[in-house]
């Protein structure tokens, strides 16, 4: 049984989080050269696709929700 009910947008906005993390912090640690402006665009598409995902999640829980109240109202009463 789990905890908590799967929410995948905090999930991929947590992955493009992390990554612009690991963009700087290898730029810190001298691995590679990032340029200031890399992680703008990561962090503010990650944010958007975790909201994208976050909105087609609660549409599918809704329709899943929906149908199942349907099916349980029309079986008559029977187990």
């Amino acid at each position: 049984m789990l905890r908590h009910e799967f929410q995948p947008g905090k999930l991929v906005s947590g992955v493009f989080l992390a990554g612009a993390g690991v963009v700087y912090a290898g730029d810190a640690a001298d691995a590679w050269h990032a340029p200031w402006f890399l992680v703008v665009p990561m962090v503010v598409g990650g944010l958007c696709l975790g909201g994208a995902a976050s909105v087609v999640n609660k549409a599918v829980r809704r329709r899943g929700e929906a149908r199942a109240a349907l099916g349980g109202a029309g079986t008559g009463g029977t187990a």
